[in-house]
């Protein structure tokens, strides 16, 4: 949240290359889309709605329709191409509301009604048929953006489709089978996550290194990205070398898997209950930490992403381009986009959230976790340390990922609830069962929804068995076409998925 100190020095400072005010007293201004838009094609900027050109705050008489009327357009791909994903917030700045949107720049181009727009002292300007400056404009993005690489000779070939099947189906699970890449080719959805470009200075086509670090075979990345490596290590015994270590040179969705694995195997997870449902610290803090040195590392830099558990604390370190030195604060952070794209398919999938949230979780759960509040500092190395719990000791309730999978693989022959499911595992806390046993088992298709297009219906069960029209599959069962009534008949041999 930004402080109405910070806002009122904003405005003091008056409207320039990165700050803009807009009126936009009872709806949003006309032209507030262009300041948008010209603010992610330059260098960012603040956005104050509620201010007038001559910096007096008038206020916004509704402002949680202007900020919803903001977000709907924000994410509106006839409003802003490509859309982009902001965290307005409404402030009071001498007894007026006001609304404030920090807009980073974006390593895409962006356009808005269909034309492009840039930003200089003076406002806002249409480039749109300036072939000169729209090229220079595409060019800036090219350099700024290590992960905009583009290589023109890489195909298809050679990236995973199993991968970018996975990103369609975790999609799916997360926004419902509503989801646009349930109805995209391969191509077409790393066309519609601009991981397919065009360079307008060379005229090449093809693959960005996005694409590559996120689908790409292991021989695909390392060949383009030779230092590529992410360092898992404990050190608390072998303080000089190490007790253990995963040396990771893979993709960065199966990247993320590791990490999180070696987390859990290390790290104790104390009982913690919030608003009555239990939620996992560990997962909360550890989640956001990793997803941070995946896809907010500047790749190019040969230093490695590492993450380091020690007997007190755990430590994170990664390339980074800042954007500032020094500590961070998330009451004064500025969240900045290092990686916009691979971000996006971590948001996608639900593995990471809004810009800026990571470092406001790793904050407010840190603090639970161990007492301690973490230590971020920003510079060329972007570090991370949190602090352990004095008791290191796994506290945990829930049952090995070997016996949950086999258990509700046979338990789910027939539809079960979240409610079934809980009580055949012994288990107590909704979230902790939906999030971390059943989750995972549908993004393994391990099991299925019985309204995979209402994933979030109270009624909704879950299954062990491929959907197949009329078809007995290799546990015996027979689907008629409805998605919530099935048979069970015997076979000769029953078999485990």
């Amino acid at each position: 949240m930004k402080e109405p100190s910070a806002i009122k020095k904003l405005i003091k400072q008056g409207e320039g290359i990165e700050i803009e005010f807009k009126k936009s007293e009872e709806k949003l201004s006309r032209d507030v889309f262009e300041t948008v838009c010209a603010f992610l094609n330059r260098i960012g900027g603040h956005l104050l709605l509620g201010v007038d050109d001559y910096g007096k705050i008038v206020g916004v008489s509704n402002p949680e329709k202007v900020l919803n009327e903001f977000v709907t357009l924000s994410n509106n791909s006839q409003k802003l191409q490509p859309t982009f994903y902001f965290s307005p917030e409404i402030i009071t700045v001498e007894g007026r509301e006001i609304i404030y949107v920090y807009i980073p720049a974006s390593s895409q181009v962006h356009k808005t009604n269909g034309k492009i727009f840039d930003r200089n002292d003076d406002g806002d300007f249409d480039i749109t048929n300036n072939s000169e400056l729209v090229g220079a404009l595409y060019l800036r993005k090219q350099t700024a953006y290590s992960e905009n690489k583009i290589f023109p000779f890489a195909t298809m070939q050679d990236l995973r489709s199993d991968l970018i099947d996975r990103v369609r189906k975790m999609a799916r699970i997360e926004a419902g089978d509503e989801h646009l890449f349930g109805r995209l080719s391969d191509e077409e959805i790393l066309k519609s996550l601009s991981l397919f470009q065009h360079d307008y200075i060379t005229g090449k086509s093809g693959l960005t290194l996005a694409a590559i670090l996120l689908f790409g075979k292991d021989e695909t990345i390392m060949n383009v990205l030779p230092h590529h490596r992410t360092d898992a290590i404990v050190r608390k015994i072998k303080t000089d070398r190490y007790d253990d270590r995963d040396d990771i040179r893979t993709n960065l969705l199966e990247s993320y898997d590791r990490l999180m694995a070696f987390v859990k195997k290390h790290l104790p997870d104390p009982f913690y209950l919030e608003d009555d449902k239990r939620i996992s610290l560990r997962n909360k803090i550890f989640r956001e930490a990793i997803v941070n040195i995946l896809i907010h590392r500047e790749f190019i830099n040969p230093f490695p992403s590492k993450m380091i558990i020690k007997n007190s604390m755990v430590e994170f370190e990664n390339a980074s381009r800042p954007h500032g030195y020094g500590l961070i604060r998330p009451e004064s952070f500025s969240p900045f986009p290092k990686n916009p794209k691979i971000a996006r398919v971590f948001k996608e999938i639900g593995l990471a959230d809004e810009l800026g949230s990571g470092v406001r979780n790793i904050f407010k759960y840190s603090k639970i976790y161990s007492g301690k509040e973490p230590r971020l500092v920003e510079g060329d190395i972007f570090r991370i340390e949190i602090a352990l719990p004095e008791s290191t000791e796994q506290v945990t309730e829930q049952p090995t990922e070997q016996v949950t999978e086999q258990a509700l693989i046979e338990f789910c022959r027939e539809p079960k609830s979240t409610k079934e499911i809980m009580e055949f595992l012994q288990l107590k806390h909704r979230e902790y069962v939906r999030s971390e046993i059943i989750k995972p088992l549908l993004e393994k298709d391990l099991l299925k929804m019985t309204m995979p297009v209402k994933p979030n219906n109270p009624k909704q069960k879950y299954y062990s068995v491929k959907k197949t029209q009329g078809v007995k599959d290799n546990v015996g069962v027979v689907y008629s076409g409805s998605t919530e009534q099935v048979t069970e008949q015997p076979t000769e041999q029953v078999t485990m998925q």
